[in-house]
């Protein structure tokens, strides 16, 4: 459990733009307006954990992440639950062969079990949480684990029968869509397309397709009014934003994959018990592809966070490419753009950290209100990037009021500026030039001499010479700046 988040507020001399998010149910950008002028309340959706979360997933929790930091960047205080699905929910052929929990199980040699499957979840809950904090997305109010909250589930099913809303059948009960007039307003989705799908077991004695269950029966699981058995998938979020956020939440995010089926079910059930609107804004990111096609287990091109470490990358690189594009953009992933991150990100932090500047810069007005603007209009964060270049290239300022306001910058764009000197120049292999080894040192002064004497030929040669000493050059007008490799 943390605290609500808001960072220090920080008084500004310029009216900004306010503030405007893109509306899912609406299809339009809308004015942001909580329904608590005290705090925002944020529901993410989070991964099942029976298995390492890939970089597509990332997507999803770097794009809440700087939604959350915009909200505080603009004197919001927010509460923000993410949650984890920790139990399976099927019996059948769903999600691509099989319910996720249980093909963890298998995986993993574990036997069918409540305890064995809360085990399994422990490990990767773990793993995404170290992943989480080395994207630096700041941690929610509240993770909420499904398993805890299956009391809450088993109410609001309750509550839901008792309203009319359900129907029983040998498998399970089910929320019953013909009940709710408006069900699939989110994404517009038309009723008579749809089918039993990821999810979705099929079941012949559903009224309908897109009727989906709350309670699933079977020999594992928890007691209930309907047998022994699950909650439904769609039924957990629902609960658990109760819960721990209210009857009534602010902002609900996820991936576009969630409008058709999940979040339409979450809707359906939520108004259906409290007959309010259940979430004011509903924002969804786009997928991440390699090739053209989206990243996943089952397209067989999953890749986790870590591998992008073991081939040299930082993960701030990665939260980096992903601020290039905008969140409803779809990117497509290549080592190539990665590299290209890489490259920028070191240029910016290197500019911050490679000296020891005056701390006593300030931030320089002009610049600040026109990136506050960027991200006031649906977290453009492409332009703020665009922003931050231009500011970090104005030769007119002075260098401690350029870091000063790349530091402000980077309250939103989370991408380590405000981290202590010595960590990120470790970081970054920056040295001091008396740190330089005494033969790097005369390789370093010979190219100098090549270079001025225009021998770009052995000015390379003594280039590769330095690289594989362990060190990297790059040239600027004040001379070569030396890193570790």
């Amino acid at each position: 459990m943390f605290s609500l988040f808001r960072f220090g507020k920080k008084k500004r001399v310029y009216d900004a733009r306010p503030l405007s998010l893109y509306d899912t149910l609406s299809t339009q950008k809308k004015v942001f307006a909580p329904l608590s002028q005290k705090q925002v309340t944020l529901y993410t959706c989070g991964p099942t954990v029976y298995d390492y979360a890939t970089i597509g997933n990332f997507r999803s929790y770097v794009f809440a992440d700087t939604l959350k930091r915009t909200l505080v960047y603009n004197d919001y205080t927010v509460n923000h639950t993410i949650n984890l699905t920790d139990f399976g929910h099927l019996t059948s052929d769903a999600d691509e062969g099989e319910d996720k929990m249980m093909k963890g199980l298998k995986r993993e040699g574990r036997p069918v079990t409540l305890t064995a499957m809360r085990e399994l979840a422990d490990g990767y809950i773990e793993a995404f949480q170290h992943d989480m904090d080395s994207l630096n997305i700041l941690p929610p109010t509240q993770y909420t684990r499904a398993s805890d909250f299956v009391r809450e589930q088993i109410a609001l099913i309750k509550t839901l029968e008792d309203k009319g809303y359900t129907y029983e059948t040998s498998d399970g009960v089910y929320f019953d869509v013909s009940k709710f007039p408006t069900y699939g307003k989110l994404g517009k989705i038309n009723l008579d397309t749809l089918k039993d799908g990821a999810r979705v077991e099929i079941n012949p004695e559903k009224k309908h397709p897109a009727d989906f269950a709350l309670w699933k029966k079977g020999l594992l699981g928890w007691d209930s009014a309907w047998g022994k058995g699950f909650p439904g998938w769609h039924i957990e979020c629902t609960a658990m934003a109760f819960a721990s956020l209210g009857k009534q939440v602010d902002i609900h995010t996820g991936g576009i994959d969630h409008i058709a089926t999940h979040h339409n079910g979450e809707i359906a059930q939520a108004e259906a018990a409290t007959k309010k609107t259940y979430v004011q804004t509903w924002m969804h990111n786009a997928f991440i592809t390699v090739e053209d096609r989206r990243i996943g287990k089952s397209e067989g091109n999953a890749i986790i966070l870590r591998q992008l470490k073991d081939r040299g990358y930082q993960q701030s690189t990665y939260r980096y490419w992903l601020l290039t594009g905008h969140y409803r953009s779809p990117m497509n992933f290549t080592f190539e753009a990665l590299d290209g991150a890489k490259q920028a990100l070191f240029k910016i932090k290197r500019f911050v950290f490679e000296d020891t500047v005056s701390t006593d810069g300030h931030v320089v007005v002009p610049y600040q209100k026109r990136f506050h603007e960027a991200v006031n209009d649906d977290l453009d964060t492409p332009k703020a990037i665009a922003i931050l270049w231009e500011l970090l290239k104005d030769e007119s300022l002075p260098k401690e009021d350029r870091i000063a306001t790349l530091k402000d910058m980077d309250r939103v764009l989370g991408l380590g500026l405000n981290e202590a000197r010595d960590t990120a120049a470790r970081e970054l292999g920056i040295i001091s030039p008396e740190d330089v080894p005494e033969e790097v040192q005369k390789l370093i002064d010979e190219r100098e001499a090549a270079r001025v004497a225009r021998n770009w030929e052995q000015a390379d040669l003594l280039r590769e010479a330095i690289n594989l000493k362990g060190y990297t050059l790059e040239d600027t007008p004040n001379g070569p700046k030396v890193s570790k490799s």
